[in-house]
């Protein structure tokens, strides 16, 4: 039985030490910062906005149990379990993961404690608790090929890996009495990315590469790109079906930031495209990147998508988004 659920409820986590402070720095890079809070907003029936110190959390409670997408930092652990609790007592069963960054998986070792696995992963034996209980973490396959250094760099602890992954397009379960998907969005914030689709909820939870706190964050050297991005956002608009001249019908609850009808996120992809077709332009007019840099493409976009006091974040993106799309020329 679910205890009977509040909207909204705030808990306090005492201070510790998180990693991955931006959603595309390295796992193992840490830093200390304030005691965060969490918040739980109730979006539909059986589903829940959970908003803390990294990626959003999205949780779908019923009778078969608990659904989680992404579980934050590891310091953020204890606080999001009593979270989860205020809402049910009922173990997890699933966790998804969207991509491999720490913001979004650095919770799975704790929170994965929560419940118990339904059915075995594709890959027992490679992680160390695959069959020694705790909830599924499910994924695309190049999600556990990055945090096992399969494509460079350091492997991270593998008890953060996931424990049931996939190779093709989309991965499918029917969990609470609705039909999910999980959908590979190849190449957009990282080679990993997977848009959480809740069918009868009508609800996507959609990874990092759709936000509404700034302008895209692209993980190049993690297999993200430019195109990539345009393309996981056309393929989230194509999912949504709005109100009949409204703005409603499909919710989007993003990487990071405020959860999102259909407007949130054509106007996000409108700003994507036009930036890309500029910076184009210019790439086609033979400009350096200090020249397009100058040059401000993403100006009239910065009162919305930039980040106050810091333009040199606008000039991050401009920088990435020129390096990816002579990449692709290329």
């Amino acid at each position: 039985m679910t205890k009977s659920t509040r909207p909204v409820c705030r808990l306090w986590l005492l201070a510790g030490v998180c990693v991955a402070a931006a959603s595309y720095i390295p796992l193992a890079q840490a830093q200390d910062e304030a005691p965060p809070s969490v918040e739980v907003l109730q979006v539909r029936d059986d589903i829940y906005m959970i908003v803390g110190q990294g990626g959003n959390i999205t949780m779908q409670v019923g009778d078969d149990g608990i659904l989680i997408v992404d579980t934050q930092f590891a310091r953020m652990s204890d606080a999001i379990m009593e979270a989860i609790r205020e809402v049910s007592d009922l173990p997890i069963r699933y966790i998804v993961n969207t991509h491999f960054h720490g913001d979004h998986i650095g919770g799975n070792a704790n929170l994965r404690l929560l419940g118990d696995t339904v059915t075995g992963g594709n890959m027992p034996g490679a992680v160390p608790y695959a069959e020694g209980g705790g909830a599924q973490v499910i994924s695309h396959e190049n999600v556990v090929l990055r945090l096992s250094g399969a494509f460079g760099g350091e492997a991270a602890d593998p008890s953060l890996w996931p424990t049931n992954t996939f190779f093709n397009e989309e991965k499918r379960l029917h969990f609470n009495g609705e039909g999910i998907r999980i959908i590979h969005q190849p190449a957009a914030h990282t080679d990993g990315d997977v848009a959480v689709y809740f069918r009868r909820s009508d609800l996507i939870a959609a990874g990092d590469f759709y936000r509404t706190t700034s302008f895209p964050r692209i993980d190049l050297p993690g297999g993200g790109s430019y195109r990539g991005t345009i393309d996981a956002l056309n393929n989230l608009v194509d999912l949504m079906i709005p109100v009949y001249g409204q703005d409603g019908g499909t919710l989007v609850i993003p990487g990071h930031g405020r959860l999102s009808g259909i407007g949130d996120v054509l106007d996000f992809r409108e700003m994507v495209i036009v930036i890309g077709d500029r910076i184009d332009n210019m790439i086609d007019q033979g400009m350096s990147l200090e020249q397009v840099i100058a040059a401000r493409p993403a100006m009239d976009y910065e009162p919305i998508y930039g980040t106050p006091g810091n333009p040199q974040a606008t000039n991050d993106f401009v920088e990435i988004a020129y390096t990816s799309l002579m990449q692709e020329r290329n």
